[in-house]
């Protein structure tokens, strides 16, 4: 997941949970704000009340065109000390000019009077205007807090973005980076300390790197061309000594098994000095090729050096396969499946290579169950022991497809063992 997710995420809870107690404390605020002035106003109603009562003044009409209306009843001195003085509740009450019940606001106080009798006073008012004002406000409360979780996240993204774009233009540079090749200059201005720094870091290591791989490419030159020397004399003079009449038979097998090792050090030599080269990626020149001439090139070679053990080969073409890679590595690619076809195969089988639009088959027989999937591809990993065979002909292949963005894939079908080479999505 990325860093903006992850702030984008917790924000969004941390947001969530404040404004969710905010707008909850909000709201109840202001609905005891509403009840306060509501009883208010009845307290004052019922205190003008109760003092012409007191007063023995003529009380006003029940519905006075205020919408309030009171109920005063006596009530005996054991239920008056039973209740509360004064009481607030929420009720039903009956309205005669609507003929209809609805909710209100009610206060009961119970008094004394000079002559020690005691009252009950019901004071109503309706409350269908103050459940409206709720209902609004409970509407705007809900609004708000949408509106400033969502401009509060939008901000904090924004300024996310707008201070971490010197981390977002390192990475790009980074990403787009190979080492061994004329790269642009880091071009990132910026006044975070933090950011300059990791800049400068970013510049060391990617200048040490560069360093190391041309040490890495120089030695291995020089040791591929230093190992190569004294091989080629090694094997000249063994060839020479070989044609020394004067030799047993014993020495001169002797011989023969010694320069073949040393032509087996000779290609074993080759073949890791080719593999090092491609994890380098010093294969860089790239160009369109259409690999279905190249292989039937390279398969007539091959089908002349192995025709003494009577493999029939066969090569269909459904579709031309295109890829942009070195031609190097395209050639190296092909015959190594190639040798790998004939070289693991049993006198009298058969090679079949299809070629389509987006892939390239190729099916032997050979032993007769799969091979391991998860090691083939390995260096130096060997099935089944051949004479001469260094084990690096698939790692190679495997190499070149992962460089050149193919893929090289394995499966056991018929009795055949089968290689492709896919065009990656």
């Amino acid at each position: 997941m990325k860093l903006i997710y992850y702030i984008i995420l917790r924000i969004s809870i941390a947001l969530i949970l404040i404004l969710t107690i905010w707008a909850t404390f909000f709201y109840v605020t202001m609905i005891d704000e509403i009840n306060d002035e509501v009883d208010d106003s009845l307290e004052d109603y019922s205190e003008a009340i109760i003092i012409r009562a007191l007063a023995g003044e003529e009380l006003p009409s029940k519905n006075n065109g205020s919408n309030n209306q009171y109920y005063l009843t006596e009530v005996s001195k054991e239920y008056a000390e039973s209740h509360d003085d004064i009481q607030y509740k929420d009720s039903m009450v009956y309205i005669v000019e609507k003929e209809e019940t609805e909710p209100a606001r009610i206060l009961i106080t119970i008094f004394k009077d000079d002559e020690g009798r005691y009252h009950k006073l019901t004071v109503s008012t309706p409350s269908i205007e103050k459940d409206d004002l709720k209902d609004e406000i409970l509407l705007w409360v809900i609004f708000l807090y949408i509106a400033l979780s969502l401009c509060i996240i939008s901000i904090s993204v924004w300024v996310f973005y707008r201070n971490m774009r010197p981390l977002y233009a390192l990475l790009h540079w980074l990403d787009g980076y190979q080492t061994g090749k004329k790269n642009e200059p880091l071009k990132n201005q910026t006044q975070i300390t933090e950011f300059r720094k990791l800049n400068e870091a970013a510049i060391r290591y990617v200048e040490r790197t560069d360093q190391m791989f041309e040490q890495q490419k120089q030695f291995i030159g020089n040791a591929s061309h230093e190992i190569q020397t004294p091989l080629a004399i090694c094997r000249n003079r063994m060839e020479m000594l070989m044609e020394d009449d004067s030799l047993t038979e014993n020495q001169l097998e002797e011989l023969m098994k010694t320069h073949q090792t040393l032509e087996y050090i000779t290609k074993l030599n080759k073949s890791l000095l080719l593999l090092t080269k491609i994890d380098n990626g010093q294969f860089s020149e790239t160009k369109d090729l259409v690999l279905n001439n190249i292989l039937k090139q390279y398969l007539k070679d091959y089908k002349e050096v192995y025709e003494y053990r009577n493999i029939k080969v066969t090569i269909v073409e459904q579709g031309e396969f295109h890829a942009t890679i070195n031609e190097s590595l395209a050639i190296a690619l092909l015959t190594n499946l190639l040798k790998n076809a004939f070289v693991h195969n049993v006198s009298g089988g058969c090679i079949h290579v299809k070629i389509t639009k987006y892939r390239i088959t190729f099916r032997n027989t050979g032993t007769n169950h799969p091979l391991d999937k998860e090691h083939i591809f390995e260096r130096f990993y060997q099935g089944s022991r051949k004479e001469g065979s260094t084990g690096l002909g698939l790692a190679i292949a495997n190499s070149i497809c992962r460089l050149q963005h193919l893929k090289l894939q394995y499966y056991f079908e018929h009795q055949e063992h089968c290689f492709d080479i896919l065009k990656r999505n």
